[in-house]
């Protein structure tokens, strides 16, 4: 059995297979509606229910309410159709434009760079180019069927390799053994490219970046793409960290405040300690961005990182400074501990 969705307001039409999550159905269909985990841990793919009935696999109640619920809200990535659907979503067209590839890469160079986050470099195969968008990531395809996502951290272009910022969990299944037994000339598979967090070209506005620990990664990709872009958009960049050391590459973010004339950095560290010896801002990044700028409404936003960082700004940036909803664009990183 199949169901037809109807998405509002564009008129675009998908069907989706019994058993299968609209999302799913949507990505197959090259409908691009708004998603980031897929797993139902940051939100991003919640949209409003018209007409026609779903059901909601696990999911985080951060992600959705039960009131939400009640209000006609679905979370696409866990929601399975009943009936046909008329659902209202923002599609991201840009999103949809270069094809999602199983690739094979081998890996080229592993750059310790903190005591817990490893600079992993993929090189590419030789006929093959991942077309991607600054922002985007892709899924590592491990041996047990399960998935890892990383986000590039390399603005898209001619290079045949892609850089990854990637954080140890002790116990986790991956990082245990990117930080245990991989070395380089290892060969991992992925797919990709995924995601609808991405710099937004069609827009003058300046941007304000907001990055905790290894969510600096895709904000690094759009930072560098501005550069080869040449634009002339004003961006400021706050990246948070517990300790000075967590900023593991602030020399380079202090490089680009230097020499890039539409560019400044306000580094942030929430717990820093005496033997540190910081002297810069201090407490949670997102309230140095309010802190700073209390009117956001001619601003876009682009955060990354801790979901605790993600929904703070997106919640205290809408009823403190004003910033309009649509302008807020976030990718919150979510590990297996956080998943119901």
């Amino acid at each position: 059995m199949t169901f037809q969705v109807t998405v509002a307001p564009s008129g675009r039409q998908f069907e989706c297979d019994d058993g299968e999550t609209v999302l799913a159905a949507a990505m197959r269909a090259g409908v691009p509606l708004p998603y980031g985990c897929k797993n139902g841990a940051c939100g991003s793919c919640k949209g409003k229910l018209l007409s026609g009935s779903v059901t909601h696999g696990a999911h985080q109640l951060k992600a959705m309410s039960p009131d939400e619920e009640k209000q006609g809200l679905a979370l696409f990535c866990c929601a399975t159709p009943h009936t046909d659907l008329a659902i209202e979503a923002r599609e991201v067209l840009a999103a949809g434009q270069f094809p999602i590839k199983k690739m094979p890469s081998r890996v080229a160079t592993m750059d310790k760079v903190a005591d817990d986050v490893v600079v992993v470099t993929l090189q590419l195969p030789a006929n093959e180019k991942l077309q991607y968008l600054a922002g985007q990531y892709i899924e590592f395809l491990l041996k047990d069927g399960k998935r890892r996502s990383y986000s590039m951290a390399n603005a898209p272009g001619d290079d045949p390799q892609i850089s990854l910022h990637i954080r140890h969990m002790p116990g986790g299944l991956f990082t245990d053994q990117v930080f245990g037994t991989m070395k380089e000339r290892d060969i991992l598979r992925f797919e990709g490219p995924f995601g609808t967090f991405f710099l937004r070209e069609d827009s003058d506005k300046p941007i304000v970046l907001l990055a905790s620990g290894t969510g600096f990664a895709p904000i690094k990709a759009i930072i560098e793409q501005s550069i080869h872009l040449k634009s002339k958009r004003p961006m400021t960049l706050y990246w948070g960290g517990r300790r000075p050391q967590d900023l593991y590459m602030h020399a380079l973010c202090e490089e680009w405040a230097r020499t890039l004339p539409h560019f400044s950095y306000v580094p942030v560290i929430s717990e820093p300690q005496p033997q540190d010896g910081w002297n810069g801002r201090s407490g949670f990044v997102h309230r140095a961005v309010i802190d700073d700028r209390l009117d956001l409404s001619a601003h876009q936003v682009y955060a990354c990182g801790a979901p605790i960082v993600v929904e703070s700004a997106q919640r205290d940036f809408s009823a403190l400074c004003k910033l309009p909803a649509d302008e807020f664009y976030a990718d919150s990183f979510t590990s297996e501990a956080d998943l119901v």
